[in-house]
């Protein structure tokens, strides 16, 4: 099985993009974050045409989350993360696709920090970590995918040095995900590539993509089940340069059934 994650930062506006990212990898499953789209102009027709199909958490304007499954429907189980009534942001979803459980994030960017913004971050990811510890109780396949808008560690930084201050590498950001991984989980594409320099978001400005100027902030975490089961994993890195697409590239891993 190969399950691809993709920030498309505006599903409607990079449509073209992603349906030919789509026909040509032809991904099993897709998580995608950033849809910045309403519920209702969610563009099912053009996912089905393109042989998925779909659950999708839509918010007008910013985050959205969603996920597709070729040639069958995924079986939502959590639309939204536990823990805080209040919050509505649409940052979270999660579906069983053939004996898997895939759980679908957008984790907040949190900048500037410190602040409100910071603030929130580290309290969502809170309560995803105790979301994923549920999950393991659950002694079941599980897969954790999407933007994590955190970069672990200074080899998942171009110039690590500039992003010292910055929410994506502050201390605390770095320690929850290292929370989160001791929980039993298996940080896919390091354990494949533990020692190389891979990137999977490169900023629109300076160049960055031309430079490589990148952060690896989109990850995949296994729990024990699936870990022994991964066979391989990459970045789709040429997406990143095709015409008006998102400032991500799609990250996949390959599951030996």
């Amino acid at each position: 099985m190969k399950i691809a994650t993709y920030n498309v930062n505006g599903i409607n506006a990079r449509l073209p993009v992603l349906l030919r990212w789509l026909k040509e990898t032809a991904p099993d499953v897709v998580c995608l974050q950033e849809l910045k789209t309403p519920q209702e102009k969610f563009p099912l027709q053009a996912i089905v045409d393109a042989g998925y199909q779909a659950i999708w958490h839509g918010q007008k304007s910013w985050n959205g989350v969603a996920i597709l499954a070729r040639d069958t429907q995924p079986e939502e189980t959590k639309r939204g993360l536990p823990g805080d009534p209040e919050d509505e942001h649409s940052r979270y979803i999660e579906a069983k696709i053939k004996g898997i459980r895939v759980g679908c994030l957008y984790l907040p960017n949190g900048n500037p920090a410190p602040g409100p913004k910071f603030d929130y971050k580290l309290n969502w990811f809170d309560r995803f970590t105790a979301h994923a510890a549920d999950l393991l109780t659950a002694n079941e396949p599980v897969v954790l995918t999407g933007d994590y808008n955190v970069i672990p560690t200074e080899l998942d930084a171009y110039k690590p040095e500039r992003w010292v201050n910055d929410a994506l590498f502050r201390p605390e950001s770095r320690s929850a995900f290292e929370k989160l991984l001791s929980q039993g989980w298996t940080d896919a594409v390091r354990k494949l590539y533990p020692d190389e320099t891979i990137y999977t978001y490169w900023d629109y400005f300076r160049n960055g993509f031309g430079r490589n100027a990148g952060l690896r902030i989109d990850h995949f975490l296994l729990s024990p089940q699936l870990d022994k089961k991964l066979v391989a994993a990459g970045v789709d890195r040429n997406v990143r340069g095709w015409e008006k697409t998102s400032d991500h590239a799609p990250v996949w891993i390959e599951l030996a059934d």
